[in-house]
């Protein structure tokens, strides 16, 4: 009787796994990018590690192509082959790719380059057919990559295309024709895909408008950013430095860090101690480090510089109070559609919150109580540091609900959510 049984869940689990379109048996084509600088591959990137560590234990063969950003150390795409839960080999680029080397280089600057694109859309179309077997998976970062699964699946060569979109706006580019070109190729791929993974639900109804046609849409499935499990990690109240603040990310303006800094004058004439922390680096933090100089509150600002390892940032987060997010609102900015990491960062320390309204992210952690939302100026800024500084009862009940929503924000289980789903 044992035996039988032990048959019919051997049986059942053959089912279950034929049925399923990611098994141990699958073969998964993976197309991102990730920028390079001084031989190291940079976390700001396309999910690529996420990705490549949820897939590789769970399938049969991976086949990532890393599209290196433009201004990268090198120009052709580095492909990396997985097989069995290991890494395999690098492949040599193609004939076909490598031919477009010269233009690469040429145009080899930080931005957008159509060559860089008829690189991308080859690369795919090359692994593609490389191997014998068709892949069983096809998960393309951008549309462009996505368009390229698609022409793939239509020859036979990959069975489903995910389209994976991290950063979209209706109004990416200031020449007209080169805007509208990113919006068609997006509805292409928004049409065309068997399943769209947008990271924020703000991002269909933004392409609806800009012109997609929702009932020929393929369907949507919110797959936000997400964390590894060491990340999600919170000191005890009596570990943190009190009067503390922190602003983690890139230092683009528009990602609001002379905010940040010129809130500082109005916190330390409440809170005399009170310490802003700035964590990233690049060319703008010399330029932060002269406002700070000029507002006479450098004394109270410590730049960490760029930390590339993700769980030395958090482990160097959670010792502050309070985090800041003051995104500021310029039209056309990809960060009203897109998942603020750095906020799901902040809530996986433990960090109440402050940020605007730009992020859809912001209105969501305002509403489960875990952050709150101000105008994008100093003073506002300030007005709501300084209340969770002086108001203990409030900054606790706020640094639970941010733990709370970060439990179980991993990597893992919002890809397997997703695959669940499509």
């Amino acid at each position: 009787m044992l035996l039988f049984y032990g048959y019919l869940y051997f049986v059942y689990m053959l089912k279950k796994n034929a049925k399923s379109i990611i098994n141990k048996r699958s073969h998964v084509l993976i197309a991102t990018f990730s920028p390079w600088k001084n031989g190291v591959r940079l976390p700001i990137n396309g999910n690529l590690e996420p990705m490549r560590d949820y897939f590789v234990p769970r399938v049969k063969k991976v086949v990532l192509i890393d599209q290196v950003y433009p201004g990268s150390d090198f120009v052709l795409p580095r492909v990396e082959v997985y097989e069995y839960g290991k890494f395999v080999s690098f492949l040599k680029s193609s004939f076909i790719v490598t031919i477009l080397s010269p233009l690469l280089w040429f145009s080899n600057t930080s931005g957008t380059h159509i060559v860089f694109k008829m690189r991308d859309y080859l690369s795919v179309i090359v692994e593609g057919l490389r191997t014998n077997k068709p892949f069983d998976f096809f998960v393309g970062f951008e549309a462009i990559n996505a368009l390229a699964g698609v022409f793939l699946r239509r020859f036979g060569r990959v069975k489903k295309v995910v389209y994976y979109v991290s950063d979209y706006s209706p109004d990416r580019y200031r020449q007209k024709w080169f805007n509208d070109l990113y919006l068609w190729l997006d509805r292409q791929a928004a049409m065309h895909a068997d399943i769209i993974w947008d990271v924020s639900p703000a991002m269909q109804p933004a392409r609806v408008k800009a012109g997609l046609d929702q009932t020929k849409s393929a369907s949507v499935i919110i797959v936000p950013n997400a964390l590894y499990p060491r990340q999600i990690c919170a000191l005890p109240i009596n570990q943190i430095e009190r009067h503390t603040l922190v602003f983690m990310g890139t230092l683009g303006v528009e990602n609001g860090p002379d905010v940040a800094i010129t809130a500082m004058l109005h916190i330390l004439k409440r809170i005399s101690d009170a310490k802003l922390h700035i964590v990233g680096g690049g060319t703008d933090e010399q330029r932060l480090k002269h406002l700070a100089q000029s507002l006479r509150v450098e004394h109270a600002v410590t730049f960490h510089g760029f930390v590339a390892d993700r769980e030395k940032v958090s482990a160097l987060i959670r010792k502050y109070q309070v985090a800041v997010a003051p995104y500021k609102y310029i039209h056309g900015s990809a960060r009203l559609y897109g998942d603020a990491t750095k906020i799901r960062a902040y809530m996986a320390a433990g960090l109440p919150t402050v940020t605007t309204s730009v992020p859809p992210l912001g209105k969501l952690i305002a509403q489960l109580g875990a952050g709150s939302i101000v105008g994008d100026s100093p003073e506002e800024l300030a007005r709501e540091v300084v209340q969770l500084f002086l108001n203990k009862e409030q900054y606790v009940r706020m640094r639970r609900a941010a733990f709370k929503f970060a439990k179980k924000n991993t990597w893992d289980n919002e890809y397997q959510k997703a695959i669940e789903a499509s």
